[in-house]
């Protein structure tokens, strides 16, 4: 059972933090069955500010159904209100409630018609999120399945969560107000420089940022948050990067991802694990270019839990994600995925901003 003032804390945070949601906003929230609890907690905090919800509850094994039983007219519908929340709502809260992290068998063929049809509202959500047209944030509700995953007990993983989140301060959207002026130096740093090398005992990789904006992520779009970010020039990476954590991608863990990179495409790529799996991701349309790069913040994140909400953030890594890039950073490439790729930058890991290290051993020397 979590802690009732908790989730109430988290509830207050996502709604008046997260989201800044205000009279008359249109809210969906999106979850399973097993997040009600803070589903319920997020109700109750929106109607307090005046706003009007929407309500969106997976259950049990939908998505493995539809890919199983769906016929063609099934694979190609695009589900109405989450349609019209993307292209009409205010704001958007997705809580990660997994009641399993494992796909089983998956019809490729299915799953693609079925990604293709949902391109559109993708594509809207990047646009309207970019603007804050509509404001979205992503957070977790502790369950066994995410818990098994990252390898703790659910007690052990509801109290990383809430930790992460930093709920058991006295006033979190305080705590998250400081984060964000601690990062902004960093992004005015950064902002002011144009080009980037992360190099360690396992990469050596260049790219360059000149009409690109570093974002300062505060918790205003994920929560938890605690990275600085941008959409690096389509072709200007180079060098090479070995993400020395596990890379998880629609349900698959692939491990030891090594990425060959000139002027912006990624030439080769190997893999310890799922050698098979990236081999089709780098089949999609804009995936062989980099979407983001990234330099977690948040130091309450210690460890990886194979849920990249979090584990993007470890204080003390870098990440890189191939595909789409973010429109509020200035990127440009499309792409149908966005998959972060993260390495551990506290062993000998550094960063140069236009020549000078500003990074070493997995913290900022700003």
């Amino acid at each position: 059972m979590v802690n009732e003032n908790l989730l109430n804390k988290y509830a207050k945070l996502l709604v008046d933090y997260s989201l800044s949601l205000e009279k008359g906003d249109k809210l969906l929230i999106k979850s399973t069955t097993l997040g009600e609890p803070l589903v319920r907690a997020v109700y109750k905090e929106a109607l307090i500010c005046g706003a009007v919800v929407e309500v969106d509850l997976d259950f049990e094994d939908k998505g493995n159904l539809l890919l199983k039983y769906g016929q063609q007219d099934a694979l190609v519908h695009k589900p109405s209100l989450f349609e019209k929340a993307i292209n009409e709502f205010d704001a958007y809260l997705n809580i990660r409630a997994p009641f399993s992290l494992k796909l089983g068998d998956i019809d490729k063929a299915k799953s693609t018609i079925h990604q293709k049809a949902m391109e559109p509202i993708f594509q809207t959500y990047f646009d309207r999120t970019a603007d804050r047209r509509l404001k979205r944030s992503l957070c977790q509700y502790p369950t066994q399945a995410a818990a098994d995953a990252a390898e703790m007990t659910l007690e052990e993983y509801s109290a990383f969560i809430f930790s992460a989140c930093k709920l058991n301060e006295e006033d979190p959207e305080k705590a998250w107000i400081a984060l964000r002026k601690n990062q902004q130096a960093i992004v005015d740093k950064l902002n002011s420089c144009t080009h980037i090398r992360y190099q360690s005992p396992h990469m050596d990789i260049s790219f360059r940022t000149e009409g690109r904006t570093w974002i300062n992520s505060d918790g205003q779009t994920n929560m938890p948050s605690g990275e600085v970010f941008t959409s690096p020039i389509e072709d200007s990476a180079n060098g090479y990067i070995t993400f020395t954590y596990p890379a998880i991608y629609r349900g698959v863990e692939v491990e030891q991802v090594k990425l060959e990179v000139k002027d912006g495409y990624i030439e080769s790529w190997t893999a310890a694990k799922g050698q098979e799996f990236l081999d089709d991701i780098f089949k999609l349309k804009g995936s062989r270019r980099f979407g983001e790069a990234a330099i977690g913040t948040n130091y309450d994140i210690n460890r990886i839990t194979k849920n990249i909400l979090f584990d993007e953030k470890i204080g003390g890594s870098i990440h890189m994600a191939i595909g789409q890039s973010y429109a509020q950073a200035g990127g440009k490439n499309n792409s149908s995925i966005h998959w972060d790729m993260i390495s551990d930058m506290r062993d000998g890991g550094e960063v140069y901003a236009d020549g000078e290290k500003i990074y070493e051993n997995g913290q900022f020397l700003i």
